[in-house]
This record gives C-alpha cells, sequence and structure tokens, in this order.
C-alpha cells in the first residue's frame, strides 16, 4: 500500500497524521482505572508514571524536579539553563514572567537573548544536581548536542542518573566543516549512565540513534505549545506518523541487536491529557512533558511557558507563551481536578483511557486499535 500522495508534477509526499487525527477505539472487555499499571522502567531506574519533566526552564527547577521525582515521574533540569547561569535566578524569572503580555514580542524576545547571554557556571551545574541527588529522587539533566563536549565531565561528575542530549533536531552523523561533531556512539559507549537523546522524527534517523547504544530516543521537536520552528524552517512531521514510525524502527532494532529495547518518548505537542493517551497508543513508552506541567502552581515560569530556542542568539524560534495555571503540580498529574479539558489529572485520565479499552499495563495499550477520523493538517 502507498501513503505517498501527489503534491504536484515534481513532488511526492507522504501523507502524516497529527495526534488530533487518532481516534482511540474501546474494545469488548473494559477494565476498573483501579486496575491500571501505569509503572514505567528505563534501564534501572522504575517510575510510577511514564512522565519526565521537559527541560525548559519554564517547567523544571531543581524543586519542580524533585516534586516530580517523588510524584512517581523524572523531572530533567536544563543544564544550559538560568539555573546554571545565575546563582539566584528567581529574580530573573520573575522578570520574564513580567514582560509584555504580548506572545509575539521583539522586545520580549531581545530581552530573553540578554537574559541568557549570562555564561554557564560549572560550580553551579555541579550545585543543582547535587540539591536534586540530596532530596533522593532520580538525577537527570539535559545538554544540547553543541555544549554536550563542554559540559558532560562537570555533569557525570556531580553524579547525574539520566543524561539527557536534546536538541531540536539530533542525528548520529552529524556532519560540520568548522567543528569537531559529537561522536554520539562513541560518547554513550564511554559514559557509565543511561542515555536519552532526540529529537527524532523520522525512521532511520532514530534507527540510527539507537544504534549509538542510547537508551531511549525522544520523538518531535520539543516545545511545541512555544516553538515556532514550523514557522522558520518549516520543518515538521505530524506526531501521530512520527511516533509510529520510530516505534517500527524500535521493533527493527530489537530483532538487528538481538533483543536489546529502546524506549521512544514523546516530546512536543501534548498539551492535554487526550494527546498523552493518543501517543502512548501510537507506540510511545513515555512522554516528555513541557506546557502540560508549565500550568503547575510550583512551576518557575508562575503561568508563562518558553524554550531554549526563544532565546537563540542569532535565530530564535520560540515565544514566550502565556500557559496560565490549573493546580498544584500534584493536581495537575494525578487529581484531583475540577477541570474539563484534559489540563488535570494526567495520570487519571490516562488511567481511564486504558481502562475503558480493556487494557492494564502501558505497553499493552501500544496495540489498541485506533483510526483516522479527519484529513491530515495542512
Amino acid at each position: 500500500m502507498s501513503y505517498e500522495v501527489e503534491i504536484g508534477r515534481g513532488k511526492r509526499g507522504r501523507r502524516a497524521y497529527a495526534l488530533d487525527d487518532i481516534n482511540i477505539v474501546p474494545t469488548r472487555r473494559t477494565r476498573g482505572p483501579e486496575d491500571v499499571n501505569l509503572d514505567w522502567q528505563i534501564d534501572a531506574f522504575n517510575f510510577g508514571m511514564p512522565v519526565i519533566g521537559a527541560p525548559m526552564d519554564s517547567v523544571m527547577s531543581p524543586a519542580t524536579a524533585i516534586a516530580l521525582g517523588k510524584l512517581g515521574g523524572m523531572g530533567v533540569l536544563n543544564l544550559e539553563g538560568l539555573w546554571t547561569r545565575y546563582e539566584n535566578p528567581e529574580p530573573v524569572l520573575e522578570e520574564i514572567a513580567a514582560l509584555n503580555a504580548e506572545q509575539f514580542s521583539p522586545e520580549n524576545t531581545a530581552r530573553l537573548q540578554q537574559l541568557y547571554s549570562a555564561p554557564i557556571q560549572p560550580e553551579l551545574i555541579s550545585q543543582r544536581i547535587a540539591e536534586i541527588r540530596d532530596a533522593g529522587v532520580v538525577v537527570a539533566g539535559a545538554l544540547t548536542p553543541q555544549r554536550t563536549q563542554e559540559h558532560y565531565r562537570t555533569v557525570i561528575d556531580a553524579g547525574v542518573d539520566m543524561f539527557v542530549i536534546r536538541g531540536t533536531t539530533v542525528s548520529a552523523q552529524h556532519v560540520s566543516a568548522t567543528q569537531e561533531p559529537l561522536d554520539l556512539k562513541q560518547f554513550i559507549y564511554e559514559l557509565d549512565v543511561p542515555v536519552i537523546v532526540g529529537g527524532a522524527a523520522g525512521y532511520i534517523p532514530a534507527l540510527h540513534l539507537m544504534r549509538t547504544g542510547a537508551a531511549g530516543v525522544l520523538v518531535g521537536f520539543g516545545g511545541g505549545a512555544s516553538s515556532t520552528t514550523r514557522r522558520a524552517l518549516g520543518v515538521r512531521v505530524p506526531m501521530a506518523t512520527a511516533i509510529s514510525d520510530i516505534a517500527e524502527a524500535r521493533r527493527d532494532y530489537m530483532d538487528e541487536s538481538g533483543g536489546r529495547y529502546v524506549h521512544v518518548i514523546a516530546d512536543g505537542g501534548l498539551g492535554n491529557s487526550g494527546d498523552i493517551v493518543r501517543a502512548l497508543a501510537m507506540g510511545a513508552d513515555a512522554v516528555m512533558l513541557g506546557a502540560a506541567l508549565a500550568r503547575a502552581g510550583e512551576a518557575p515560569g508562575a503561568g508563562w511557558h518558553w524554550g531554549a530556542e526563544a532565546a537563540h542568539p542569532t535565530l530564535p524560534r520560540g515565544d514566550r507563551t502565556q500557559v496560565g495555571t490549573v493546580g498544584t503540580l500534584e493536581e495537575v498529574l494525578v487529581g484531583p481536578t475540577h477541570h474539563t479539558n484534559g489540563t488535570a489529572n494526567l495520570m487519571g485520565a490516562l488511567a481511564r483511557a486504558m481502562a475503558s479499552c480493556g487494557y492494564t499495563e502501558l505497553k499493552e495499550f501500544q496495540k489498541v486499535e485506533v483510526q483516522v477520523a479527519s484529513p491530515p493538517q495542512s
């Protein structure tokens, strides 16, 4: 069966689907939500929910990473963000929250660029990691591929449990005429901690990332609510298709490697519980959440959300977006809630959706029947 459509006489392209295009079909059997098990394990680490906090300054601080860890998820601290550039970033966060209320504002962007131009301080990387470690939760930190060579030794020496390499798009075969590229396979081989790497949005790049030895691959470009990558670069792959393609790469890599399982983690465009449910149904093992957790009362962004791309010094690709506050972090993740729009009690909604379809385990839920309800988005 061909999935290509003719765009014009000189170009054909695959038909692709966003999560909103997908409907989940219940089976003949239902279960009680209390019977659903949302436990997730990656490498040697066990979690009570398949949730990773995105390494974005509006979402994760040391305090929120600790809080998420105690609730059963894993928070990832941005080790190139405000918490490693400023001894006390609270006034900086307050200033960002108080900027012009307009979402698109060149003045806001200019100020973000100025604030993020402060140098990264290695001693603060060590200090923030130690703070999270002292709380007794899994410690995870993120660097971009461009900064990994410079700072990874500080991160490892500080005692990180999980290392995340996250960029707009990350490949195992980056080629540069001006700088020595990061050799992901050699880098991961030499580390003593598991590595999650991405984003990737297609079968081939994801398969190559799996061959580097990564424990998990991030699917998507991250920062869905605040990213303008599609407008600025024209780069976008609808998430339902991206997850499904990379889940297939995972299966083929298992055959190729003799059974090594690489986790597929959906990252970006997961603003409500329905998106999370559909992402897991399409084959994701876990989700990395940004805007969904930025709505928590404890979130550093105080109801505003932005990613690292928003402060890029020469080509910013993101806006500071108002997402509001819907409850505490606990209420956002496990309830209870008074919100009916899928912005709170995310795990309760996931458990109920799985139970409604007769599934009690996350991996089994990846087999659920789905339908395409509408034409793909333009």
